[in-house]
């Protein structure tokens, strides 16, 4: 069954149809890069990307999608709806499949350039970013941290917890990040607190959700509707800088600890590829209450979250002088989420907020349920109480200047090519002083 499901899905570019690789023809991410002082989409395919821009041009898709298809980013084939993205996922698959017709082959042949190398940009203009706690393994190694006797808040269980990111410092995979400065909480014998670059600087391995259609304010979209509103999904780095977390989010939550920063992978994976992939929603314990109704669907459960393999790597400047890989911090998988990602849509509109093409919500740190799953150096290393070892020698607690932290995700299924979900990475910069 797999050798013939893996050779009906032949491209004609030969590292498409290798087994280890990220973008086989089942895939097809979506993508921007720069070329000659543009943002032109594209899909990735092997080793390559397609210029959808450039597709558009020689009449290689379907007329209604070819203005969607010049356009800089995603957003208007997303307000198009879904048969417009069904409509070109099957004509781009059906171009680079290896029964293509010679001369369609041989104009999509001048629309390919290599990955390597290229310029990515952010795919989507994003209005709006919320990002999530979904995390029960997280949020409870979190809270018996610093509330060893109620590691989790009593609404936990009822309610998928969230607050309002900063869409304006969203970057795309390869960016620096500088390291911020802010407040942090004085010691017993200080009087103010310290404004001083952060000591404390983490990485939150995550999923984006990409809204593909907008919700009507003062209208909650029922969860059996739900998936309906999702594009696709993408790795995320929230960066959160936990001194000054700690010391600023009480009693409204995070804000400058998070705002600085967060990086994005310049893949979107659209839902349809990860058909293969849908796993039941975790199990829960007969002891847990229930989800409120508006929370609950019986076909969400069966098959609303999602089967990956994610891993956290770092890299840092010893490393790269010792020509070294990048060394594995943890995997997780997104399984083991709490929330689906239809129960966060739905509670995000269940008081008539309305929802934005475009928009991302973020799953929140991603942990399972061993420590060693655990999607932070807050979790990994007890709040740096457990310093980590590398390969080289050196020990981390928390983040330091030129350390590179590398996410990447892969799903897998018996009878269906493995696809990857690229790489999400970024190096940390020194902290800058006001001028």
């Amino acid at each position: 069954m797999a050798k013939q499901s893996i050779a009906a899905h032949k491209s004609w570019l030969p590292d498409a149809n290798h087994p280890t690789t990220d973008f086989p023809l089942t895939h097809l991410p979506y993508g921007a890069f720069s070329i000659e002082d543009q943002q032109h989409l594209c899909v990735a395919i092997g080793t390559h990307l397609l210029d959808l821009h450039a597709c558009a041009t020689s009449d290689l898709l379907p007329p209604n999608l070819t203005e969607a298809c010049q356009s800089p980013t995603l957003n208007l084939l997303m307000s198009q709806g879904s048969q417009s993205w069904a409509l070109l996922r099957k004509t781009l698959t059906t171009l680079l499949h290896a029964d293509a017709k010679p001369d369609r082959k041989e104009k999509a042949e001048a629309a390919l350039h290599s990955i390597a190398g290229t310029t990515f940009q952010k795919p989507v203009h994003i209005p709006n970013y919320t990002d999530f706690y979904a995390s029960i393994h997280h949020a409870t190694r979190v809270g018996q941290l610093f509330r060893p006797d109620q590691p989790l808040l009593p609404n936990y269980k009822h309610i998928p917890i969230g607050y309002h990111g900063r869409a304006s410092s969203i970057l795309i995979s390869g960016e620096p990040i500088v390291r911020p400065t802010g407040q942090t909480r004085p010691s017993a014998e200080e009087l103010q607190p310290n404004f001083l670059p952060t000591s404390k600087l983490d990485y939150e391995l995550e999923l984006a959700l990409y809204i593909g259609q907008p919700s009507t304010q003062g209208h909650p979209v029922p969860i059996s509707a739900a998936a309906d509103h999702l594009f696709g999904l993408s790795l995320l780095n929230d960066w959160s800088a936990r001194d000054i977390q700690s010391w600023e989010y009480q009693p409204l939550g995070p804000f400058l600890a998070k705002n600085f920063a967060t990086t994005i992978s310049p893949w979107v994976t659209p839902m349809a590829a990860l058909e293969p992939f849908r796993v039941p929603a975790a199990p829960r314990p007969a002891t847990d209450p229930k989800p409120l109704p508006y929370l609950h669907s019986a076909i969400d459960q069966k098959r609303g979250n999602l089967n990956a393999l994610l891993e956290v790597s770092i890299l840092t400047k010893r490393m790269k002088a010792n020509k070294l890989q990048p060394f594995v911090l943890s995997e997780s998988n997104p399984r083991d989420l709490y929330w689906t990602p239809a129960q966060l849509i739905a509670h995000h509109t269940s008081n008539g907020c309305n929802l934005q093409v475009g928009d991302i919500l973020a799953t929140g740190t991603i942990s399972g349920p061993a420590e060693t799953s655990a999607g932070c150096l807050l979790e990994l290393t007890r709040n740096g109480a457990k310093p980590l070892l590398l390969p080289t020698g050196e020990t981390r607690t928390f983040l330091e200047d030129g350390d590179e932290i590398i996410l990447r995700g892969s799903c897998t299924s018996l009878g269906h090519p493995r696809i990857g979900l690229g790489e999400c990475r970024a190096t940390i910069l020194p902290a800058r002083t006001a001028v």
